[in-house]
């Protein structure tokens, strides 16, 4: 019996390119800590912001937590199966899965961080493309470093994006915001809901440092005609100074630069919009049901009765997310609240019947890491700090290269799992993982709650 190999696809080519080419990838390897590694050695001479991207909350021991719970889930993997052709790409006769009625070529997304500009002078604009290039759906950040339209262009008409929405105070502003994420072509609404004051962030309280204080990650509203008009001023489009010196812009405004002084003034007034202190509560939500057309996502679940609440207010999706543990620290790692949110019948019944999209975020830094989440129950992922590490390395390149390796590696994994479509993965978690406590002495099985 001769057996046929499978064809090229996007995902094995572009590994195959880099042994044909003998040079290697373009951030230098595909080890994700030596990427961070070199990510930091690049931005020596920025250390500030680039500590700004990677600290977490207090301790960090959230963080912590989100790696050390795929480090306890184990794959089971399961041999002699036909799994030649697998299905991890678009194809001329059907996507790889629908989420929230959008075709999508992987189950991979680009998470919603902000202020990319910190670390490379392309910021949000060199992610978008990159995005395009391998078509990966795109989250924007409300505090991205540049404005929602800027980074849809740079998107291009068929790259596709979600906005993340941090709530404005006002009515009047948070109306105009969605009116202009849906005019630029964002199909989804992500509501972070885990931030609605920023959390107990030592490294940044240390030393006073604050971007967006000095008007570094307040773009949104520097381009909002209503927030802008407010003040007297046309809406405006900014790209700001890379790299970021805080120390630079105080020293400008106490000199009396009015450009400065101005820029520092209105980034006080959107922040007075968007971090205001206001905790809104399940029944503010229908606000943005009434005027927002298309999906609502709630981002920064991790209680089951927070999971089962969503359901009964009618929202479309949520993910699951501790905010890579930059807002609470000691808290349980969110693949731990996975495990436990996909134990609900509630949210089993509501995903089966399509009513509700689960999506995974915090952690996620390899293939394995992706099926290990898939399994568990989530129907796709968010990756975010590996993205800001390929971008301060090599900017739009690098962060195309944090895409296709996760993709080339889900593409690999997942065949050596057994399985030849990512969708089969999702809800696995019986027949694909165990979990193993490998603490000191013998090593104990830990059976899952399900």
């Amino acid at each position: 019996m001769e057996a046929q190999p499978p064809p090229p696809n996007k995902w094995t080519s572009w590994l195959s390119q880099i042994y044909s080419s003998g040079k290697g990838p373009v951030l230098g390897t595909v080890d994700v800590q030596e990427i961070e590694d070199k990510a930091r050695e690049v931005m020596k001479d920025n250390s500030t912001a680039y500590l700004y991207t990677l600290k977490s909350a207090g301790t960090c021991s959230t963080d912590d937590a989100n790696r050390k719970a795929f480090e306890r889930w184990k794959l089971v993997p399961r041999v002699l199966k036909n799994v030649t052709l697998r299905n991890v790409e678009a194809s001329a006769l059907e996507m790889i899965t629908t989420i929230l009625g959008m075709k999508v070529s992987s189950p991979i997304f680009v998470g919603p961080v902000g202020k990319q500009g910190l670390v490379h002078a392309d910021g949000e604009l060199a992610t978008a493309r990159a995005a395009a290039v391998a078509g990966v759906p795109m989250i924007v950040s409300s505090s991205s470093s540049r404005s929602l339209e800027d980074i849809a262009e740079a998107n291009g008409p068929n790259g596709q994006r979600w906005y993340q929405f941090y709530w404005p105070r006002s009515s009047d502003v948070a109306l105009s915001v969605l009116k202009r994420a849906k005019e630029n072509g964002y199909t989804a609404l992500v509501i972070t809901v885990d931030t609605m004051i920023i959390g107990w962030r030592s490294h940044d309280h240390r030393i006073g440092y604050s971007p967006a204080g000095h008007g570094f990650g307040v773009q949104q509203g520097m381009a909002d005609p209503v927030f802008m008009k407010r003040h007297g001023l046309a809406a405006r489009h900014e790209r700001p100074k890379f790299p970021f010196d805080q120390e630079d812009i105080r020293k400008k405004a106490a000199a009396g630069d009015e450009e400065t002084k101005q820029s520092m003034f209105l980034a006080s007034q959107w922040l007075a919009e968007t971090g205001s202190g206001i905790f809104r509560t399940w029944d503010d939500l229908q606000f943005v049901k009434d005027n927002w057309d298309g999906p609502i996502v709630l981002k920064g679940i991790q209680a089951v009765n927070d999971a089962e609440k969503a359901i009964d207010m009618g929202i479309d999706g949520i993910v699951v997310s501790n905010h890579g543990g930059r807002q609470i620290d000691g808290a349980i790692g969110s693949l731990d609240a996975l495990d436990m949110i996909m134990c609900s019948q509630k949210v089993l019944d509501a995903q089966r019947s399509g009513r509700l999209t689960v999506l995974f975020d915090s952690g996620i830094r390899t293939g394995s890491d992706i099926i290990k989440a898939l399994a568990i129950g989530a129907q796709g992922v968010l990756i975010a700090r590996p993205i800001v590490y390929g971008l301060a390395i090599a900017g739009q390149a690098g962060v195309e290269q944090i895409l296709m390796q996760s993709i080339c590696d889900l593409h690999i994994t997942m065949g050596l799992c057994g399985f030849s479509d990512v969708n089969d993965l999702t809800g696995k978690r019986d027949e694909l993982l165990v979990k193993v406590d490998y603490g000191i002495g013998p090593r104990t099985l830990v059976k899952s709650s399900m």
